[in-house]
């Protein structure tokens, strides 16, 4: 990421407290600054180009705008924080408005529909939302609780552990804006194929031989 950005570059990171973007000069997140950096991070290094100052506490999900004008950012960082806030939708939103490009990074579905990744249930515990990325947009599904009781839609214990770090987030890099929204489904038909279909077509099958690996090339 950083080969993308030149130094005079102005960075926002939103809902970067767990593991701050170092390159960011504005940080805005619920959390306060003095309790960044939970995940293995060098807490008050040299390298961190924001402070304390440029540190903005507040709900980035509170529908009122956040405190930068439009089109303030050369480039804006919102990575592994969409599926766990109330309002992803707003949250995108207002990343068009005040970037002019950016990154944001989300569980992929074969980690967020498979069994053990971090407990005896489906995915992340905490995370509120199913996430599909393609051709430049991010489409939210409320995640069911109905995925911790169907083995048709989840993928077994031990499968998360066979995906490489590529494989398990998806990513949009965006330029101007990227499309954005929550899919509702209003027949139970349509949302258990929704989530079965995408187990059946990735679910690992005999060593090597898999619909995954035949979706990623390695049959």
């Amino acid at each position: 990421m950083l080969e993308r950005l030149d130094d005079s570059d102005l960075v926002l990171d939103v809902g970067g407290w767990a593991s701050p973007f170092e390159r960011a000069d504005w940080v805005i997140d619920l959390q306060p600054y003095a309790t960044r950096g939970r995940y293995d991070y060098d807490r008050g290094a040299a390298h961190e180009r924001f402070s304390e100052r440029t540190w903005v506490r507040r709900d980035v999900c509170d529908h009122d705008p956040w405190p930068f004008a439009d089109g303030q950012f050369d480039f804006a960082v919102c990575a592994q924080t969409l599926e766990d806030v109330r309002d992803p939708v707003w949250v995108c939103r207002e990343l068009c408005r005040v970037a002019r490009a950016g990154y944001v990074e989300v569980p992929s579905r074969l980690e967020e529909q498979s069994l053990g990744v971090h407990g005896p249930w489906i995915g992340w515990s905490h995370h509120r939302w199913l996430c599909d990325v393609s051709d430049g947009r991010i489409e939210f599904v409320a995640k069911p609780h109905l995925l911790h009781a169907r083995a048709s839609d989840h993928c077994p214990a031990g499968f998360h552990a066979t995906l490489t770090p590529e494989e398990r987030v998806a990513q949009l890099w965006w330029e101007g804006s990227f499309e954005y929204g929550e899919r509702v489904f209003f027949e139970a038909a349509e949302l258990d194929a929704y989530l079965a279909d995408f187990v059946a077509a990735h679910r690992p099958g005999p060593p090597g031989r898999g619909p995954l690996r035949r979706l990623l090339g390695r049959a």
